[in-house]
């Protein structure tokens, strides 16, 4: 293999690398939910605290808040990336916990926001996370759903947001290739398939 090829497998890899790096440091950051308090959350907060607990703590109604569900106590409970990139969950949906005898939690989809679909490009950020930049707004998205979508910047990705209030974070629902013509469609998790009516559990 002469040097020039040699160069070539050398910068892909190097590529390829960086890559997995940036998804690595953002699954982290979904993993250990070191997300700061925003003033955007207020509303959800303030929101969350319309529902009850009930059944000694058992049923916990609350809102979703582009990754966690903000309780009535005000506490995060975390969501399943999976679940919410399945069911296309965003910021003010109202989901229901309910936590079981073995300490399983099982979300279910009970108070949809209206929505509206936008199309945007997939960026990275300087610290490595990745946005969709529509309509002059960067937007979070779950790493979940980049990742079953293959996704890399450059591509245009169709999120989802909610139709009236701000957001930070939206929910991806396509994902066309850079040079492709195609989306794909059907998004299906490695831990199997998810419904916005089926209850998940952790």
């Amino acid at each position: 293999m002469d040097k020039l090829s040699n160069l070539a497998l050398l910068s892909q890899m190097i590529e390829s690398a960086e890559k997995n790096i940036q998804s690595a440091r953002q699954l982290l950051r979904e993993i250990m939910g070191t997300v700061p308090a925003r003033a955007g959350t207020a509303h959800l907060s303030e929101k969350a605290q319309s529902f009850a607990v009930s059944e000694g703590g058992k049923i916990i109604e609350g809102v979703f808040d582009g990754q966690n569900m903000i309780g009535p106590d005000k506490k995060q409970y975390p969501v399943p990336a999976n679940y919410a990139s399945k069911s296309k969950l965003v910021e003010g949906d109202v989901l229901k916990l309910t936590i079981a005898d073995d300490g399983s939690f099982i979300y279910k989809q009970i108070g949809p926001v209206e929505r509206r679909k936008m199309l945007g490009i997939l960026t990275v950020d300087e610290k490595g996370d990745f946005r969709v930049l529509a309509e002059g707004k960067p937007y979070k998205v779950l790493l979940a759903s980049l990742t079953y979508f293959k996704a890399e910047p450059g591509d245009e990705v169709t999120i989802v947001v909610p139709k009236d209030t701000e957001a930070e974070w939206a929910a991806v629902e396509n994902v066309i290739k850079k040079g492709a013509g195609a989306a794909n469609t059907d998004l299906e998790m490695s831990g199997g398939k998810v419904n916005v009516d089926v209850d998940e559990e952790l």
